[in-house]
């Protein structure tokens, strides 16, 4: 309800509160019912969560607004089964469900988890990742969904509606600020328009210095400067025909994230080692680490629209659906990749610039039969066209010590102690186009009136199409050759006729002759999902279910390609099997669900050692086989009116079953069966509970506080066991409070919150490769303590 307080809802399956076209008016809240039912839209139409036989967590949009920050990132420390990749830039961050999901840097490579936005599936993970406003809640469907969302769905989705437009007039405006200079404003106004049309406009802005001291900038990194808007309208006469229209745009120019060097040199077994570049690095203090000392910040400069229409036609006694969007995405990233100040002797200077243009057009028409009936059903086809190109630039600089220079010193490049300095460079351009083009199915066969069987199905055809042209004026350290079709040709002659592969991607450059390397491929798949779905008792339901997930085919598309990284990659499949129970009890005041799930993936995309230019590198690829198996628990008890008690709970077991060595590999370079994948705790769980007073004055009183918590979990998926050890997150727990201020009728608040209450500092994501075999850690914000202030007016 409305009058209830939102704000530290960690809550994996019920946000305090009903959905917006469940929710209370200003003013009924003394009156209002103890329990309040969530619709979901987890079937492709509109449910109660409790009747759902998928595994489903709810987030209220109020719960992601009153976050660290209102996104997806954010998110991950609320849903158990949700977790999160952090890294550089936005390109290369990925979300995981159950443990799995698709970390690569390749531009031809899906994600394993979809993102939907009132309808319209994003096609690339990183345009999910910017602010998340206006928002009525978000769903996240455990398994694959592949059956009603798509391919790129194969370990999950995580499905985002906005709040609609009202006919009336009203809006809000909101406030807050964070210790540390970061403040957001956000400001919404619903107007009618004409008797049925009514319209909505948000606007929203932010900004952060950062929580990473840069010596060489004298300034704060890994902050944000965001701004953005989203207009809708709606047209609804209540003739069976609903006609929504929406648009937004953002800008992003964020100096995040920098990678920090947080531990000393080490030997490939992990021992203490020596390296001079520590002579210009900040003292590493791993987790605690807050300093680094980069003479180009690491930085994404981004900017995207979309606009989409959706028409919702009552035929008799069927609804047809159709879903058209249009999207833009620019991301240009900007990286230190030496993570120094300046180059230096033996330690080279490497800039990256990274512009990359996407656009999407999608359509989706759907046939939905009424729900009440022996038999109802979802019919549906789709298309989508996902095109992007990346220009990307490496810079380098590079020197060597003088004949004079002292031994066992740092020596700067350009100083009179070193040679002079060479500039290698490069660029490539590259890109891909996904044609996706699918039929698919949903019924539901009522046997009796408690037994049910679903059964989905879903023809998917792929096309992908890639190119590539890198033109090197000067080879160096990260910079390979030239590559194009002449190359490509050359190489395959060379090798065909008996010589080396080392000899002839050599001997290929020669002929390079500036047309654009392409190749395609295509694929059909037919995936499904069968369901079993029985109330057992009055509030209890129960369900077994079999789905087939599919992602399709990629590439290894990424700026050093060369001609033995050409391969296609297999589609990735799976089986996955789920169980689980949905109990309202205590007249529907307690939730309880448990779900019981176990999924084998083939064919696993994933970044595998392989055999580059006669040199073992890590590129994306098809992996092997992979399996997840684990039991999620969901809690939540409105204990009376004001009063909630939150929580949810999952033990995850996501590990290599078996591995694909790759050709021409060392028999070690191998992931031994039994390894975790990568963000996949064990355990992670959260909880909260939350208390109004009501006083009967001019103000209540409200308070919450929550924990989330989890496990140690891997983060560099390496076939190196002392990569995997020092790559290992450590487990931690935080603590967040709330305490405030509430009008009466909720027309105005202001909150007061303490983030990480403890001080407990953690890491986000942890890479090899840093100078002198150091591990480079991302710290993110919420690894340290602040307070801030919420105020929020609405009228």
């Amino acid at each position: 309800m409305k009058s209830i307080f939102y704000g530290c809802l960690p809550l994996p399956l019920l946000a305090l509160a009903a959905t917006p076209a469940m929710a209370q008016q200003a003013g009924d809240a003394a009156t209002a019912p103890v329990t309040a039912e969530i619709i979901v839209t987890a079937q492709k139409r509109s449910e109660s969560l409790q009747s759902v036989p998928v595994a489903v967590s709810v987030l209220s949009g109020a719960a992601l607004a009153s976050a660290a920050r209102p996104s997806l990132e954010s998110a991950a420390q609320l849903v158990p089964a949700l977790n999160f990749q952090k890294s550089g830039t936005t390109l290369n961050q990925t979300i995981y469900l159950r443990g799995v999901g698709t970390a690569t840097f390749s531009i031809a490579g899906e994600p394993s988890v979809s993102t939907v936005v009132d309808g319209v599936v994003y096609a690339r993970s990183g345009e999910a990742f910017s602010d998340l406003v206006d928002i009525a809640q978000m769903e996240v469907l455990r398994g694959p969904q592949g059956t009603l969302f798509g391919k790129n769905a194969s370990a999950g989705v995580v499905n985002i509606t906005s709040i609609m437009p009202k006919n009336e007039l009203s809006g809000s405006v909101d406030a807050s600020y964070f210790e540390g200079n970061e403040w957001r404003v956000k400001g919404t106004i619903n107007a009618p328009l004409a008797k049925d049309l009514s319209a909505r406009i948000t606007g929203f802005a932010g900004q952060y210095d950062g929580n990473i001291y840069n010596l060489a900038t004298r300034s704060k990194v890994n902050g944000y400067d965001h701004l953005g808007a989203r207009g809708q309208l709606l047209y609804n006469p209540g003739t069976g025909v609903k006609i929504y229209v929406a648009a937004d745009w953002h800008r992003n120019n964020d100096n995040c994230c920098a990678d920090i060097i947080a531990t000393g040199p080490l030997t490939s077994a992990g021992a203490p080692g020596s390296s001079l570049a520590f002579n210009a690095l900040p003292t590493p203090l791993g987790v605690n680490t807050r300093q680094v000392n980069q003479n180009l910040v690491t930085s994404t400069r981004e900017n995207g629209w979309g606009v989409s229409g959706q028409a919702d036609v009552e035929i008799g006694s069927h609804t047809v659906t159709s879903i058209t969007a249009y999207r833009v995405w620019n991301n240009t990233e900007i990286r230190d990749g030496d993570w120094l100040d300046r180059p230096y002797v033996g330690f080279n200077e490497l800039h990256d610039f990274g512009p990359q243009h996407s656009t999407t057009f999608s359509q989706e028409l759907r046939l939905t039969s009424p729900a009440n009936r022996p038999l109802s059903y979802v019919l549906g086809a789709y298309y989508s066209r996902a095109f992007s190109e990346r220009i990307f630039t490496r810079n380098d600089v590079v020197c060597t010590a003088a004949a004079t220079a002292p031994a066992n010193t740092l020596i700067p490049c350009g100083s009179s102690n070193a040679n002079p300095s060479t500039y290698p460079t490069g660029t490539s351009d590259f890109g891909s186009t996904f044609n996706n083009v699918a039929v698919f199915g949903q019924a539901t066969l009522k046997l009796t009136s408690h037994l049910r069987l679903i059964g989905g199905l879903r023809y998917t055809h792929d096309k992908l199409d890639v190119f590539e042209t890198r033109r090197t004026s000067l080879a160096g350290p990260g910079i390979n050759g030239n590559f194009d079709q002449g190359v490509f040709d050359a190489y395959n002659t060379l090798v065909a006729s008996g010589v080396s592969p080392t000899t002839a991607a050599s001997t290929a450059l020669a002929s390079s002759n500036g047309v654009p390397f392409r190749t395609n491929t295509s694929h059909d798949n037919l995936s499904g999902k069968a369901v079993i779905q029985g109330d057992i008792a009055r509030g209890v339901m129960a369900y077994v279910s079999y789905a087939r997930g599919y992602k399709g085919p990629a590439y290894n598309i990424f700026y050093n390609l060369t001609p033995t990284g050409t391969n296609v990659i297999s589609p990735e499949t799976s089986d996955a099997y789920e169980v689980g129970m949905k109990n309202s009890l205590l007249g529907g005041r307690l939730t309880f669900n448990l779900a019981g799930f176990y999924a084998k993936y083939h064919n696993f995309q994933a970044n595998n050692p392989d055999l580059v230019a006669g040199v073992v590198v890590t590129r994306f690829t098809n992996a092997g086989e992979v399996s997840t198996r684990g039991v999620e628990a969901d809690l939540a008890w409105r204990l009376g009116p004001d009063t909630s008690i939150n929580g949810g709970m999952a033990y995850t077991d996501a590990h290599v079953d078996s591995f694909f060595a790759a050709p021409g590999a060392a028999s070690t370079a191998i992931m031994p069966p039994g390894t975790p994948l990568a963000y996949a705790p064990k355990w992670k769980g959260s909880l909260s509970l939350d208390h109004r007073v009501r006083t009967g004055q001019w103000a209540d009183l409200f308070g919450g506080g929550q924990v989330n918590f989890q496990s140690s979990q891997l983060s560099l998926f390496s076939t190196d066991a002392v990569q995997r050890q020092f790559g290992t997150i450590g487990a931690y727990a935080l603590a967040n409070i709330q305490l405030g201020v509430v009008a009466p009728d909720d027309k105005w608040k202001i909150t007061f919150q303490v983030r990480n209450l403890f001080n407990q500092s953690y890491v986000a994501s942890i890479i090899n490769g840093g100078p002198g075999g150091s591990y480079r850690y991302q710290i993110p914000r919420d690894a340290n303590r602040y307070v801030g202030v919420t105020g929020h007016y609405a009228f």
